[in-house]
C-alpha cells in the first residue's frame, strides 16, 4: 500500500513553556509517522519564554519538513491550543482523516500511532483511540476512564475499599486493561481522534482551561454514538503534569473547580451538579470518621473539601445574580 493511499493523521504537539521535551516529542512523533501520509504542526500556547523561538530554531536546524511551529495567539487552555492546531488542518489547507493529539512530555513508541489507527480503521464508529501511558520506569499512568457522576464523586469523597467495592461499577478510573476494550473516556496525552467525528460534535470546549476537557468531548461523542477504544499495544513514555506543576501543587487551583462545575452542569444541569457536590462532601464525611479512627492517614489535597465547597456556593450565588440582572449564562 502507498503512503498516498494511507489515511492522513495530523499531529498536534501542544507547547507550554517546556520546548526541549517538544522537540523529544515531535522527534518521537516524526518516527512514529514513517510510512503514513500527513503532518506535524507544533502549537506553542503563547510561552512568552522563548519556546516559540527555539522550537522554530530546532526545526529549521534538523531539517524537519513535515513539521511546522504556530503560535496560538494566546493561552486558552489545553482545549483552546489543540483547537488552533486542529483547525489549521494540513499545510496545504486540507483536512487530515485523522488528527493525534500528543502532549509535548510524551513520547510514542514508532508503532504507537499504527496501532491506534488499527481499530479506528476496523470500526467505523469509534471516534477515539487512546494509548497505554507510562512512565519512565514503565509503571502504568492511569489512562482509561469511565464517566464521571453521583455515584463516583461519593465513592471518590470516601475513598474507604467497602464503598468502593459496593460502588466499583462507579468508579471513575478503571484498572489497568490488559487488552483493547470499549472505554467511556481516556487521557488526552496520546489519544488518536476522527476528524469526521470532530466536524460532527465540534472540537473541544475552550471554557475548560485545563481538565474535563476530554471527558466532555467523549461524552458528546458517544451521545452522538460515537465509541472510544484503549489499545494497550500503543505504547507511550508520558512524564506528566510538567506544564501544569501539578505534582508540586498543595491545593486544587480554581481552574480545576470550574472545570470540573462547567462539565456537570453543561451535561446534567444544575441539580446534578449541586447533587454530585452534596454526594462528594458525604463520602468525605465517612473519610474524616476514618481519619479520627486513625484507619485513613492520607486524603486529597489539602483544604479540597472547603475548597470545593467555597466554590460551589460562590457560583450558585453568581448564578443568583445572573438570573437577577437578566444575564445570559455563560
Amino acid at each position: 500500500m502507498s503512503v498516498a493511499s494511507l489515511p492522513t493523521v495530523l499531529t498536534v504537539v501542544l507547547n507550554y513553556r517546556t520546548p526541549d521535551l517538544a522537540i523529544r516529542a515531535v522527534e518521537a512523533a516524526l518516527v512514529a509517522m514513517e510510512g503514513l501520509s500527513g503532518a506535524i504542526t507544533v502549537v506553542d500556547n503563547d510561552s512568552q519564554d522563548g519556546s516559540f523561538e527555539r522550537l522554530s530554531e530546532a526545526v529549521r536546524a534538523r531539517g524537519w519538513d513535515r513539521v511546522r511551529v504556530l503560535p496560538s495567539g494566546r493561552n486558552g487552555g489545553y482545549g483552546a491550543g489543540n483547537n488552533f492546531g486542529i483547525r489549521q488542518g494540513l499545510p496545504d489547507g486540507s483536512k487530515p482523516d485523522f488528527v493525534y493529539i500528543l502532549n509535548s512530555d510524551a513520547f510514542p513508541e514508532p508503532d504507537a500511532i499504527r496501532r491506534l489507527l488499527d481499530p479506528l480503521q476496523a470500526h467505523p464508529d469509534a471516534g477515539f483511540a487512546g494509548s497505554r501511558l507510562h512512565g519512565e520506569d514503565g509503571v502504568y499512568h492511569q489512562t482509561a476512564f469511565r464517566f464521571p457522576g453521583i455515584f463516583s464523586e461519593f465513592e471518590s469523597g470516601a475513598g474507604t475499599g467497602p464503598i468502593s467495592r459496593l460502588l466499583r461499577r462507579y468508579v471513575v478510573a478503571l484498572p489497568e486493561p490488559k487488552e483493547a476494550q470499549w472505554v467511556d473516556w481516556m487521557a488526552g496525552a496520546s489519544l488518536l481522534v476522527r476528524q469526521r467525528m470532530l466536524d460532527e460534535v465540534g472540537l473541544f470546549d475552550e471554557t475548560f482551561f485545563l481538565y474535563f476537557e476530554e471527558t466532555d468531548l467523549s461524552l458528546r461523542a458517544r451521545r452522538a454514538g460515537w465509541k472510544s477504544v484503549y489499545v494497550p499495544e500503543s505504547r507511550v513514555m508520558h512524564i506528566g503534569s510538567v506544564s501544569t506543576g501539578m505534582k508540586t501543587w498543595k491545593r486544587m487551583p480554581s481552574f480545576w473547580f470550574d472545570s470540573r462545575l462547567h462539565y456537570f452542569v453543561k451535561n446534567h444541569g444544575v441539580a446534578y451538579a449541586t447533587a454530585a457536590t452534596l454526594a462528594y462532601t458525604a463520602g468525605a464525611m465517612i473519610f474524616k470518621l476514618r481519619s479520627v479512627l486513625g484507619k485513613r492517614r492520607s486524603g486529597p489535597a489539602e483544604r479540597f473539601l472547603s475548597d470545593l465547597l467555597q466554590h460551589a456556593l460562590r457560583s450558585a450565588w453568581q448564578r443568583r445574580i445572573g438570573a437577577g440582572s437578566g444575564a445570559s449564562p455563560s
